[in-house]
């Protein structure tokens, strides 16, 4: 697509960019607080101010997980109450709940400190990153669900990558508020607390920008709310609710829910295991949410400036410099790869190529960490910076936002909420748990750490290879035909050179499943007609 295609693309669907672009602002937040936390770790201010300058380097390794991971502690209760929430109250409502919760926990730790003792404050910091993580974790559950609800197919991957996009860019602003503030704020508590002040900004816009929105059309069918949903739809592709291709959507999404009554979630988890197809529709979801996290990526975005330090760039402010042209790299990844690759090479290629570049340039640093052990500055510095950059690079090209797109386009319409839940939930809980874990890696293991994860990457790239087909191009209510029978073989079919695996050998094409299931449902219509006609006959009779 051209730079003017683009351009008349986004004319036409102005209105689908503009409800996506509103719901991944909840993501500006989450990566916001990904990149503050690290950089506020490093500044000799906010270290003397709670007294972590006084332990030791264990204890300081400690602390340093404590306080970045109790977030994702809250985000994991968010996850939990989102299913019921969304399920009851609506998407809409739900996203905006998620923006309060969070800007009120980013008001508390702004305030942390002020007026109470050193012990009472740290206490009133954890609190409050427990709870801006609730917000955090409902948001994360949410908009990639909402977006890819809402969107014509056709844009629908772009759309709902827009969510790693504003995660991206809010974590590339607080790098670089980080920077500003150790350079130009003087030693004092404003200078740690002003980044925590200035994440108010981004949870408040999008609870302003989420108001006027409409809500999830998919959501308004299961309450069979079918004119809000139409009209949902029209305002989409900006058409009116008469349009024959708004009341074929509308159809397409009513014929998904016949049969399937409105679910508790409790309820949705029992039927998650109802058949095959559908336990695997289930399951990917989580499997790329359990990836995402083994990528590694968090532990570069929460402790890049322990990394640089350690490739030899000293000096904390040359470290938050070097993170900031960091966040700088990925914005304009994601930003290229939605604009370029996710529609054209498909979702299935991305995550491929991504994880083979994010596992060689991890395999790269992690052999240079076993080689060159110092932290002083080598030539072959330069090119572990640059792997670190193009790191940044793969896995936004990849894994970082294909994995919310596959998982909104693979899960059930109709345990939708709970699939999202559990997936979610992994996401953060192994978030947790590596976040956690990573500043005691790399002072435990110290390269180790990126080779682990550096193979993590390469199992990625096998298990898109050989176990993903692609979802590229179908309606969210046709993509059940991709795994009802040879999945392998149809992963294989649409891998690069994968078909030389199968030697003859192809998957059934989707039109053809999707044309016998039309012919199935119409003799299973006229059967149940004629079983009615007998039963009318034999009442008169």
């Amino acid at each position: 697509m051209g730079f003017k295609d683009a351009l008349a693309d986004f004319s036409r669907h102005r209105n689908a960019y503009t409800l996506a672009l509103s719901a991944s602002m909840g993501s500006i937040f989450f990566g916001w607080d990904t990149g503050l936390m690290g950089g506020i770790l490093t500044l000799t201010s906010f270290q003397h101010y709670f007294g972590i300058d006084k332990l030791s380097a264990s204890a300081q390794a400690n602390f340093n997980g404590n306080i970045v991971s109790i977030m994702q502690a809250g985000c994991i209760f968010g996850v939990l109450s989102t299913g019921w929430a969304s399920s009851r109250f609506g998407r809409k409502r739900s996203l905006i709940a998620s923006g309060v919760i969070y800007t009120i926990g980013s008001l508390i730790q702004s305030v942390a400190g002020l007026g109470s003792s050193q012990a009472v404050a740290l206490r009133v910091l954890y609190f409050s990153r427990i709870f801006a993580g609730i917000g955090v974790g409902m948001v994360s559950a949410l908009a990639p669900s909402y977006i890819s609800e809402c969107m014509p197919r056709h844009i629908r991957g772009r759309c709902t990558g827009l969510v790693q996009f504003s995660d991206n860019i809010g974590m590339m602003l607080s790098f670089w508020v980080n920077y500003s503030a150790s350079i130009n704020i003087p030693y004092s508590d404003m200078q740690w607390r002003m980044p925590f002040m200035i994440q108010l900004v981004p949870g408040v816009l999008f609870i302003l920008l989420m108001i006027p929105q409409p809500e999830s059309p998919r959501w308004l069918v299961e309450r069979e709310r079918y004119d809000e949903a139409a009209r949902t739809l029209a305002y989409v592709v900006r058409a009116s609710v008469d349009d024959k291709a708004v009341l074929l959507t509308l159809d397409e999404i009513k014929a998904d829910f016949i049969g399937k009554q409105r679910t508790s979630l409790i309820t949705q988890f029992r039927m998650m295991g109802e058949s095959r197809q559908i336990a695997l529709r289930c399951f990917i979801p989580s499997i790329l949410t359990f990836f995402q996290q083994w990528t590694g990526t968090n532990a570069v975005n929460y402790f890049s400036p322990q990394i640089f330090a350690a490739l030899g760039i000293t000096g904390t402010a040359s470290g938050l410099f070097a993170t900031g042209i960091y966040g700088l790299v990925k914005v304009f990844a994601v930003g290229l790869t939605l604009a370029l690759a996710v529609e054209s090479w498909g979702r299935k290629m991305c995550l491929f190529v991504g994880a083979v570049g994010q596992g060689l340039t991890m395999l790269w640093i992690g052999a240079f960490g076993a080689i060159h052990p110092q932290s002083t500055f080598v030539p072959a510095s330069y090119v572990s910076i640059i792997a670190v950059y193009l790191y940044a690079v793969f896995y936004c090209l990849g894994w970082g936002p294909l994995p919310w797109v596959v998982a909104s386009e693979v899960a059930p319409n109709n345990v939708r909420a709970a699939t999202l839940t559990v997936a979610v939930s992994i996401n953060w809980l192994f978030s947790f748990t590596i976040s956690r874990l990573t500043p005691v890696m790399l002072e435990k293991i110290t390269y180790g750490t990126f080779l682990l994860f550096g193979i993590c990457c390469v199992i990625m790239a096998a298990w898109t290879y050989f176990f993903l087909p692609e979802t590229k191009g179908y309606a969210l209510e046709d993509i059940k035909y991709l795994f009802e029978k040879d999945v392998i073989v149809r992963s294989l079919e649409d891998a690069p050179g994968g078909r030389m695996f199968l030697g003859g050998k192809r998957a059934t094409p989707v039109d053809d499943m999707r044309g016998g299931a039309d012919i199935q449902e119409s003799s299973d219509r006229s059967q149940k007609g004629d079983e009615e006609c007998i039963e009318v006959s034999n009442f008169q009779i």
